[in-house]
């Protein structure tokens, strides 16, 4: 079983993008909501401006006392925040992580899946479907495996997204490549999948076919496809643990953990 994280074809990207100031505004924003809830003050929601495309800022309910977010969101909201500072600059794990960062991650992980929202998430499919782009995964490429495949040298990793498409029971995970060399060239692994529900939070992945494009990555992966496959291969099951309208998380069949965030419209 492997990473399902994809989209159809479409321009290479850069790595995931820092998001320092996503993080300021999310801290900024619950520390206001803390504040009017104090004061027992009726608030003007902040302007969304900044927030990663995707992200809906935290709603408050009105109530007798004025404008105020619930506890729950504002915790929710801060273990949020405290996940995305935590995972910057760490290339999503896959390369590896310290084990203290793997530990802070996971256990954040923990706190979010206590809250989920969607506690039966097949019955709502609809909230998992759209594209979402990978933050972090347990699932990583080392030693040897990193060597064969070029990925310390020559070849650098892109985004890998991935696209579900609810209705027709398929999902198209794609991973994009930089190829450094006399020429510097983009390409990209996609690989497609059809998933049908197994219970209230699991689904059952078949594979269906891959292919690399352009021709010049398959020549560079050519020798060491069936590892890269290996690697990425979604064949199994995928259980829902974590979904909300930006940040599902799942667990694969390898017990590996994929956390995703929603993109509004595939990167161009």
């Amino acid at each position: 079983m492997a990473t399902k994280l994809v989209h159809p074809p479409i321009p290479a990207t850069q790595l995931v993008p820092q998001m320092p100031s996503f993080t300021k505004m999310m801290r900024a924003d619950v520390r206001a909501l803390s504040a009017t809830h104090s004061r027992n003050q009726k608030a003007t929601p902040r302007s969304t401006g900044g927030y990663p495309s995707g992200f809906r800022p935290i709603r408050v309910a009105d109530q007798s006392s004025g404008l105020i977010g619930s506890t729950e969101e504002q915790e929710t909201a801060e273990i949020k925040a405290e996940l995305y500072e935590a995972i910057q600059g760490i290339n999503r794990g896959i390369f590896g992580v310290p084990s203290a960062k793997k530990s802070e991650i996971e256990g954040l992980v923990k706190q979010l899946e206590t809250r989920n929202p969607t506690p039966e998430p097949t019955l709502f499919l609809e909230k998992v479907g759209g594209c979402w782009k990978l933050i972090y995964s347990t699932i990583t490429i080392l030693g040897s495996k990193r060597t064969k495949l070029g990925l310390r040298d020559f070849i650098s990793l892109g985004d890998f997204l991935q696209t579900i498409d609810v209705a027709e029971g398929k999902a198209v995970n794609v991973i994009m490549f930089n190829v450094r060399g006399l020429n510097l060239f983009n390409g990209q692994l996609k690989i497609e999948a059809s998933f049908k529900t197994a219970s209230k939070s699991r689904v059952d992945i078949k594979y269906s076919n891959s292919t690399i494009t352009p021709d010049q990555l398959m020549n560079v992966f050519r020798k060491n496809y069936d590892l890269l496959l290996s690697i990425f291969d979604p064949e199994g099951w995928l259980e829902i643990t974590y979904v909300d309208d930006t940040l599902p998380i799942f667990l694969t069949g390898r017990i590996s953990i994929l956390v995703l965030h929603f993109l509004n419209t595939p990167p161009s």
